[in-house]
């Protein structure tokens, strides 16, 4: 019998190594499938577990008959187009999940979307939620805060993170915006320490697929741009530094509309 497993967060990996049982091992390592023994084994890109060497990871696994296989990742797909399966930052965002999953075979895909399904704006209720320690909450807290928890999981799980970005009024929309709310908690995705704010989200790869009606990266729009700036600020803050822009620009525009899309597919590397 097979069975997906699920697993704790990245610091329980690092305690779990100091147990002997073989789940323990496991569950440090990442998600596997087994039915009398582990068979395989996917490791994990949480940023606690990338401090080891593939070396090192490889000669712990050979110790229990273990195969490495760090090509399948998990990737969370953040629509936050209204327009749905018209807009041109889905389609963006579809051609780069499409194609990293075409270089890494067997990857999950985790699609959110927040057009269908938006998170609430921040109310007290949400800010008092999150200031309050889990075991003082009440069940409005509780409620409240279940957003916030379930997105910052998502985030957690993910290796590669792929953002539909749209252009709205030279800015995000306002579903992306809640949502950016929602995860950026003191204590779960960033911390103040003697040095300054720390980003606590590490090790993720993140994919903005922004569309413009006009052209933004270059220019005199450019100083109009408010998406990509803005994007790499906060999630940088949160410690998503690796982030790659694609861009589908001048899609309302004559004469560069109609290969807009082509060349932003081009663009593409994973």
């Amino acid at each position: 019998m097979n069975e997906e497993l699920e697993f704790p967060p990245a610091a329980e990996y690092l305690k779990s190594i100091f147990y002997r049982d073989d789940v323990f091992i496991a569950c440090f390592f990442g998600s596997y499938a087994h039915d009398t023994k582990i068979q395989h084994i996917t490791i994990l890109k949480e940023s606690a577990i990338r401090e080891y060497s593939i070396a090192s990871r490889t000669g712990i696994l050979d110790n229990f008959g273990l195969k490495l296989n760090e090509s399948i990742m998990r990737i969370l797909h953040l629509i936050t187009s209204p327009r749905r399966t018209e807009s041109y930052s889905v389609q963006l965002g579809n051609a780069i999940v499409d194609k990293l999953t075409a270089a890494h075979p067997g990857s999950t895909v985790v699609v959110r979307d927040l057009a269908a399904a938006p998170f609430p704006h921040l109310e007290e209720a949400h800010i008092q939620s999150f200031f309050t320690p889990d075991e003082n909450r009440s069940a409005e807290q509780v409620r409240a805060i279940a957003h916030s928890d379930e997105a910052i999981a998502e985030l957690q799980a993910a290796d590669v993170i792929v953002i539909g970005a749209p252009m709205y009024n030279f800015g995000i929309t306002s579903n992306l915006k809640s949502w950016l709310d929602h995860i950026a908690r003191k204590g779960k995705t960033f911390n103040y320490g003697a040095n300054g704010p720390e980003g606590l989200i590490k090790g993720k790869k993140v994919y903005l697929a922004i569309s413009t009606g006009g052209i933004y990266s270059e220019g005199a729009m450019k100083i109009y741009d408010y998406t990509e700036n803005y994007m790499r600020a906060v999630l940088g803050f949160m410690g998503m530094t690796d982030v790659t822009v694609v861009r589908a620009e001048g899609l309302s525009v004559p004469g560069v509309q109609d290969t807009a899309m082509e060349k932003a597919y081009e663009a593409i590397t994973v």
